[in-house]
């Protein structure tokens, strides 16, 4: 929460009262993942309580399934219990990176374009989207890692890996942030023009792969519209098996 808690700080001082709403605005989706969130606990039989309640609505009930995990896997030590472990770390890991597709995302773009091209040399709206920016991918490496841990036979991945999968997602959301950012500093509102046709190439891809992990159609439909609006950044795997050809696809489409 401190990227965002700093840039809304930053522009309340200066009295910058446009980039503060629309600082505060890209906080709001956030609650979507708190909703699902409290929506997977009922669903578990943990009908969510008042103090729970207000975890979520101060943005914290990721947290605290965090902590939840954490306790699990002490408490178990071995493999008695392993799958439920991996069950809630994998809950965990969704919904960290739905809140940062979410939240995340569009604040990295708002404090990025501040910095390209309204307040070239402003420190705290450059760390914050330097935070954000390791923030977002962060979370798509925990993502990676959890999707890895599904597949039968495979073990954790080194630090070294998991190191290498953080520079490299970290590598390629900032020159693609950075590449629309320019952009949209030259050519303004084109960028959306730009970015619509990336969408809906990426969208039909995917409505041509039949993603089968939505079953009604409209939800299926909606599905990949969102997804293809996630392609314009980053590559994300939503089918099981062998992802290289798709991931060859992908950036070679993209570059």
């Amino acid at each position: 929460r401190s990227p965002g808690l700093c840039a809304i700080i930053h522009y309340l001082v200066h009295g910058q009262l446009g980039w503060l709403g629309l600082t505060i605005a890209c906080v709001v989706p956030g609650y979507a993942a708190q909703l699902l969130s409290i929506l997977w606990f009922r669903a578990d039989g943990r009908p969510p309580g008042c103090w729970l309640l207000v975890l979520h609505l101060l943005q914290l009930g990721l947290w605290k399934r965090y902590w939840d995990v954490l306790r699990m896997a002490a408490k178990t030590g071995g493999s008695a219990r392993a799958g439920e472990v991996l069950t809630q770390y994998g809950d965990v890991c969704v919904l960290r990176l739905l809140e940062a597709l979410l939240q995340t995302l569009p604040h990295l773009l708002l404090q990025a374009y501040v910095v390209v091209a309204v307040e070239p040399a402003g420190f705290v709206p450059g760390v914050s989207a330097g935070l954000s920016l390791l923030s977002l991918a962060w979370a798509l490496v925990s993502y990676s890692r959890f999707s890895c841990l599904l597949k039968p036979g495979h073990l954790c991945p080194p630090a070294a890996a998991i190191l290498c999968l953080l520079l490299w997602r970290t590598g390629m959301l900032g020159t693609r942030v950075l590449a629309l950012m320019l952009f949209a500093r030259l050519y303004s509102f084109w960028v959306f023009a730009v970015a619509g046709v990336h969408w809906l190439l990426m969208a039909f891809w995917l409505v041509a792969q039949q993603t089968d992990i939505v079953a009604q159609p409209c939800r299926w439909k909606l599905f990949n519209c969102l997804v293809g609006a996630v392609y314009i950044f980053c590559y994300i795997n939503v089918r099981p098996g062998p992802s290289k050809n798709r991931v060859a696809v992908f950036y070679a489409v993209s570059t």
